[in-house]
């Protein structure tokens, strides 16, 4: 039994490696090939759309499909399925609907992303017969994570300046850019910048970023959204990130021991001016000297006496003083 199972296993061994060997020179037919889209970890699938117009049973038919490598994702041999013949890159990872003649990709890669044919042989007497093929292109997708903003503090000294990163995940293909929307009440600025991206090397996915710097103004309310561009008409918007209007800042209050010192300095600046005005009024009262002569308004219109302060020698004494 051993022998015989080895034997049957080399001979549908050999017989794939014929069909391989012989649809690689029959060339595939005019139409396109059928696009399929998957998101990454998902299921993908790949069409074979066979018309079946003999009504054909699988007992009958070998159907197996390959990609564009030449590696066999799946083997369908007279209705049994032939792991053997599959490449180790897709064991355990396919399943086959019957009725819609689909093969199911499971846990799909970016690295799956590529172009995909089904064959179908008719195994009759005289050998297989190559009724039906059909290629399709497989596209892989990952949805990028909703752009994140982040805030910076301001290491300037212009407070009316914002400095934010935005920032999204786990993606691909490669976004188009990135770009951050400033609206105000009534207007709206876009602010562009060098995206900034990086590949993992094992899953090929991107994550992007970009840095931004820009004035805002301070007495009117701003949103700020950020924008990322994946195709020409398809995008994928942060939340908003709301910045109200500054109120105006209040002078800061007068501490009370400021405003004792400023009410004694007044106090001591009128105490010293009343001080100085007192001294200088006495200054003007005080009398002259000896012989001032001091007119003064005559008792009669004609006549102007002046008082001299005379020493006196003696009371009625008209002569000279005596020796």
């Amino acid at each position: 039994m051993g022998t015989c199972d080895s034997t049957m296993g080399l001979r549908n061994t050999l017989i794939v490696m014929a069909l391989l060997l012989s649809v690689s020179t029959i060339p595939f037919s005019g139409a396109a090939s059928l696009k399929s889209h998957a998101f990454f970890n998902e299921t993908g699938e790949l069409p074979c759309h066979f018309p079946n117009t003999q009504n054909l049973s699988l007992d009958e038919l070998v159907i197996f499909w390959q990609d564009q490598n030449k590696l066999v994702l799946y083997e369908l041999f007279k209705g049994q399925e032939k792991p053997n013949n599959v490449h180790p890159k897709y064991i355990g990872r396919t399943s086959f609907d019957q009725d819609s003649w689909t093969l199911r990709l499971h846990n799909v890669q970016i690295k799956d992303t590529g172009s995909y044919q089904c064959f179908i042989h008719h195994k009759r007497s005289q050998g297989l017969i190559s009724i039906h093929q059909m290629s399709s292109d497989l596209i892989v997708l990952a949805n990028f994570s909703q752009p994140e903003i982040s805030l910076i503090a301001n290491q300037t000294e212009k407070p009316n300046i914002i400095n934010l990163t935005c920032s999204s995940m786990q993606g691909y293909p490669e976004p188009q850019g990135m770009y951050v929307n400033l609206t105000t009440k009534n207007s709206t600025i876009t602010y562009d910048a060098v995206m900034k991206k990086y590949q993992n090397n094992i899953t090929e996915l991107y994550n992007v970023s970009i840095s931004v710097s820009f004035p805002i103004p301070p007495e009117t309310n701003v949103s700020i959204i950020c924008v990322l561009q994946l195709e020409p008409r398809k995008i994928i918007l942060s939340l908003p990130c709301n910045i109200d209007a500054k109120s105006p800042v209040p002078s800061p209050p007068v501490p009370d021991h400021i405003l004792w010192i400023a009410a004694v300095l007044v106090t001591v600046v009128i105490v010293c001016g009343m001080v100085f005005l007192t001294l200088k009024k006495r200054k003007k009262q005080q009398p002259g000297p000896s012989n001032e002569c001091e007119l003064q308004e005559p008792d009669r219109s004609d006549e102007v006496q002046c008082d001299v302060n005379i020493s006196k020698t003696a009371s009625g004494n008209k002569s000279a003083t005596d020796f």
